[in-house]
């Protein structure tokens, strides 16, 4: 049972299982506290496709890890954001931003998957890295931090609200 009803598509909130057997699958890691956030110029917006690279904006993209391949690409950011629960209630516990560049019309994108799926794992070690965000980017995560749950974003740690200021 969830700690609360997510009805509206906002973070996942960590569920009641919180500890991995030692049994079968020891060492599977449980996705539950993590959603994934799609930063697009100076909007930003949850899209849980994103946990297995199929967000709305990734569907159908070619990807390379060279950049001199997508030379008309849109950059995007994915932030892998965690919510846990402390004395106080839940919060905002680890973000962390990754670049990708996507070009819609010839369906190419640059990633480099290794450095998502390290980030997603800071982000679950509840590690802030979101340096690399432009201001826009700060402004439009903080923006969407704060409207799914100003509560949350309050109980959050000084590092996370220092990053995004």
């Amino acid at each position: 049972m969830d700690i609360f009803d997510n009805k509206k598509g906002g973070f996942t909130i960590m569920s009641g299982k919180t500890d991995v057997h030692g049994g079968f699958g020891q060492g599977v890691l449980d996705l539950g506290a993590v959603s994934s956030v799609i930063i697009d110029g100076d909007e930003a917006y949850i899209d849980m496709g994103a946990l297995h690279a199929k967000s709305s904006i990734e569907k159908g993209i070619k990807w390379t890890m060279n950049k001199e391949e997508v030379p008309n690409g849109k950059p995007y950011w994915v932030v892998w954001v965690t919510v846990d629960r402390n004395e106080n209630g839940p919060y905002y516990a680890g973000a962390t931003a990754c670049y990708m560049e996507i070009d819609r019309e010839a369906r190419r994108g640059y990633k480099i998957l290794a450095d998502h799926v390290n980030r997603m794992d800071y982000s679950m070690k509840r590690r802030i890295m979101l340096t690399e965000l432009g201001d826009k980017e700060k402004a439009a995560l903080k923006k969407l931090l704060i409207e799914n749950n100003a509560a949350m974003f309050d109980n959050s740690t000084e590092e996370l609200k220092q990053n995004l200021s």
